[in-house]
């Protein structure tokens, strides 16, 4: 069974505050008399699901067309935290066996939103998580938020706090309607030369 974990593109979906927003313009149409069907995307690198490149937020650190495939395709773990929005701790994952996986998704009520409406607050991990998830040999985050830093941060303390731990991000995804477990992860980034960041079409497969 394969779990889609990637939320739809469109006009409406909502977009970090000044950021582009999603369009699709069709550039012929067979409707038309057109040979074939042509369309130019225009969105920001961090629509929907995204991985955030150490570029994004960092100087001299790999940009996305450089950070390895094999990150962001494999086993998984998604544990569900009830907790609607502030800073993750280790206690929060009291009890969680990290060795069963080495990438964590975290499922929050972010999931359950309204994807045309920006969500003003959110879970995002405190540095002490980050440590404690680099401690137990996790190299991939992905959560539900639309970031890893609330939205007024000015220093994007856990986007750094998870590169110095060696941690990937990956945002935005949904997981409503997935149970918590151990999952083959895909979310591979689109090869941008210098990119930092890219959408990815997420997806879990039962293992």
């Amino acid at each position: 069974m394969i779990f889609d974990i990637s939320r739809s593109l469109s006009p409406v979906i909502a977009v970090w505050p000044g950021d582009t927003s999603f369009s699709l313009k069709h550039d012929l149409k067979r409707s038309q008399g057109d040979l074939a069907n042509l369309s130019t995307l225009t969105l920001s690198a961090h629509t929907g699901a995204h991985i955030d490149a150490p570029c994004h937020f960092s100087d001299d650190v790999p940009a996305i067309d450089k950070l390895p495939l094999s990150t962001f395709w494999g086993v998984a773990r998604i544990v569900t935290v009830n907790k609607a929005d502030g800073p993750l701790t280790p206690d929060d994952f009291a009890g969680v066996d990290f060795s069963l996986a080495p990438r964590l998704l975290i499922h929050s009520p972010a999931s359950e939103s309204d994807p045309a409406r920006f969500p003003e607050k959110f879970i995002y991990p405190a540095p002490e998580l980050a440590d404690f998830l680099g401690a137990q040999g996790i190299i991939l985050l992905g959560v539900d938020a639309p970031s890893v830093d609330p939205v007024e941060s000015k220093t994007l303390t856990g986007h750094h706090a998870l590169l110095k731990n060696n941690i990937a991000i990956l945002e935005g995804l949904i997981l409503r309607g997935v149970p918590d477990g151990i999952y083959e992860l895909v979310a591979l980034p689109l090869k941008i030369v210098g990119g930092d960041g890219s959408p990815v079409r997420a997806a879990l497969r039962v293992k």
